[in-house]
This record gives structure tokens, sequence and C-alpha cells, in this order.
């Protein structure tokens, strides 16, 4: 064997590379879809903490009423939507089938639905809004619908990639899974 600095193995060109072992796709798609899905738990913990802070503020009233406006029904249960990230994240050391599939469940039951039936209670609001021009929350001055859709289309897209990429990994974890079997 060549060192970095010193000359090449005699009787090699350098093209023998062809024979050596590599990582099989799996593996390197775990690693993959683990580093996207951790990003995704990070931006929803960044959506997570802000919905708290909002619902802290319009609670405690530490900002007048006409700041920040107190909170929709549906932003009470997607505080839990943390419980399906904080179980994705649990699966990833060790591969844990059964956590990232309880974790992809949760995610429709804390994180999704709560967002479809935000949709749904704001929605004549949003409506008033637009057809009229008149809105009743605000926060810091600015429509509280609006910037709550925003919020929840974010939250919206977040969670579809986060169950996207779960069930990528978990399709790989289990061709992972069957090869062990097989042999």
């Amino acid at each position: 064997m060549a060192s970095r600095a010193g000359p090449r193995a005699a009787g090699t060109d350098g093209s023998d590379f062809q024979h050596r072992e590599r990582v099989a796709m799996h593996y390197q798609m775990s690693v993959t879809l683990k580093y996207e899905i951790k990003k995704l738990i990070y931006v929803h913990l960044v959506i997570w903490l802000l919905l708290v802070a909002k619902m802290s503020v319009g609670h405690l009233r530490l900002l007048s009423h006409d700041q920040v406006a107190m909170p929709y029904q549906w932003e009470y249960p997607y505080l839990l939507s943390i419980v399906p990230s904080l179980l994705g994240l649990l699966s990833f050391p060790r591969n844990n089938i059964s956590y990232l599939v309880l974790s992809m469940i949760s995610m429709g039951l804390f994180s999704i639905a709560p967002l479809i039936y935000g949709s749904m209670e704001m929605f004549p609001a949003a409506q008033q809004l637009y057809r009229h021009g008149k809105a009743y929350r605000f926060l810091f001055g600015f429509s509280a619908v609006s910037v709550m859709y925003l919020v929840l289309v974010l939250a919206v897209q977040v969670h579809g990639w986060q169950l996207y990429y779960s069930k990528k990994l978990l399709d790989s974890w289990f061709t992972s899974t069957q090869e062990k079997k097989r042999k």
C-alpha cells in the first residue's frame, strides 16, 4: 500500500478500487433521511416555541389584548405535537422501528389533525377579513388570522415532509432488517 506522500504501489495504476467494499445504499439513505428529519424537527421546534410564547403572552396578559390576541382553540391540542418529534428523535440512535411508527401515527393525531381543525376554525374570520377587510384579533398590529394561517401552512409543510421522510426511512430500515434475516 502506498502512503499519501509516498510512491504508488508497484503494479497498479490507481484503477483497482472497484473490488473494495462499499456502504450499502439503505445505510446511506438512513443517514441522509435521519439528517433531513432532524432538520425538520428543529424547524418544528421553533414553530412550537413561538406558539408557546404567543399563548403564554396571551394568557398571562403580558401585553395588551390589542397587541396579542387570545389563542385559538386548535393551538391547545397542537402543543402535544412535540411528542411525535421526540419519539422520532428517540428512534434514531438504535434504528428503533416501533418508535418511528409511533411517531408517524401520533404525528397524524397530534400535529396534522389540530392543523386541519385550525384551518376550519379560522376560516370564517379569514373569510370576513378578505371580504370586508375587518379583523378582530391582532398580533402586533397584523391580523391574527393572516399570521396564524402562515404559521399553519408552514407547519403543514414541515409535518408533511416529516411524514414523507419518516416513511422512506422506515422502508430503508425494513430493507436492512430483511437482509439481516436472510443471512
